[in-house]
């Protein structure tokens, strides 16, 4: 007998390809350095006010960051522990950011998702421009698209996928407002993000979410992510799938296309020793502390895992041939 999840899954597809309603995601323009490539840092699952290695993560984000010269940073979500901020006045955010990437080379544009805990506080105080005004770093959407020259980076965010936390929240409470029915948002969502994925000529195609859709630690796959958002990936020949949730840094080749499946959500706490998948597919995993870079050119790109003092633990690069014009 088919799941009431199966059912929820068909009917969304078929809501998705046959309704032409959906919300177009807000754009944002970010120029790559002057010879067209990009780098930046990726982070994850970081804002305890500097506990648990979080100030000392920072310390080589800020190092790697002068070195590489970042375009900008990206954080994938669960920025405000435990429960998010209380409200736009909520001294965590600078204590939390502010006060911790302090680093020159981080003083650039944040592009941030939210994550599950974000979700057990004030939503719309993480989302609020009022935080640009004390940070002007700090750019917090539920979904939305940067447009870098040869990438593209869409941001979704993943949590009102996650039906567990609608049916069985346990004893957190999550603000679901402008969340209304988490029926309708998943096929806005999805909608949106298939016309801005069909409409990209970038060379690069990178999507962000904070739940993982392939995944070795703790939480392990997002079966939700996996039945309606990993198809558009296949589709539309994404190349890159980031995300935080699982505390650890790690890299997954899908089994039958070419996307990479990169965990960056050890900005601070890490659980050690947990891991419940064993993939064939998996180039690297690692239990500690860190962060990751991407650099691009047109035609290559190169991944860097760091641990919490800076050092290398993991390099994967990949080519592809330049796109003819259309």
């Amino acid at each position: 007998m088919a799941s009431s999840s199966s059912f929820v899954v068909a009917a969304i597809f078929s809501l998705c390809f046959l309704s032409c309603a959906f919300a177009e995601l807000q754009r944002f323009e970010h120029a790559p350095k002057s010879d067209g490539s990009l780098s930046f840092l990726v982070v994850g699952d970081w804002g305890r006010r500097g506990d648990y290695n979080q100030s000392q993560v920072a310390t080589q984000m800020g190092r790697i960051g002068e070195m590489l010269d970042i375009n900008f940073v990206i954080s994938t979500g669960d920025n405000f522990y435990e429960n998010g901020l209380k409200d736009i006045d909520d001294k965590a955010f600078e204590d939390s950011f502010t006060n911790i990437y302090t680093a020159k080379s981080l003083q650039k544009q944040w592009y941030s998702v939210l994550g599950n805990h974000d979700y057990r506080g004030d939503v719309l105080a993480q989302l609020s421009p009022s935080l640009r005004k004390i940070d002007s770093r700090w750019l917090c959407l539920r979904s939305f698209v940067v447009n870098a020259g040869i990438a593209e980076i869409f941001f979704i965010d993943t949590t009102p996928f996650v039906e567990l936390y609608w049916t069985n929240p346990k004893d957190h409470t999550y603000d679901w407002r402008e969340v209304s029915s988490r029926k309708d948002y998943m096929e806005t969502a999805l909608k949106s993000l298939e016309s801005a994925l069909r409409e990209s000529s970038a060379e690069w195609k990178i999507v962000v979410g904070h739940h993982t859709i392939r995944s070795a630690g703790h939480h392990g796959d997002t079966q939700e992510l996996v039945d309606l958002i990993l198809p558009l990936l296949k589709a539309y020949n994404v190349d890159f799938y980031i995300n935080g949730h699982d505390h650890c840094l790690e890299q997954i080749s899908d089994f039958d296309s070419p996307i990479q499946f990169l965990t960056s959500g050890a900005g601070s706490k890490a659980w050690r020793g947990d891991v419940k998948n064993n993939y064939c597919q998996l180039k690297f995993f690692y239990d500690g502390q860190g962060f990751m870079s991407l650099q691009l050119t047109q035609t290559d790109a190169q991944i860097v895992f760091y641990d919490v003092h800076g050092n290398v633990l993991h390099k994967w690069g990949m080519s592809k041939q330049l796109s003819m014009p259309k």
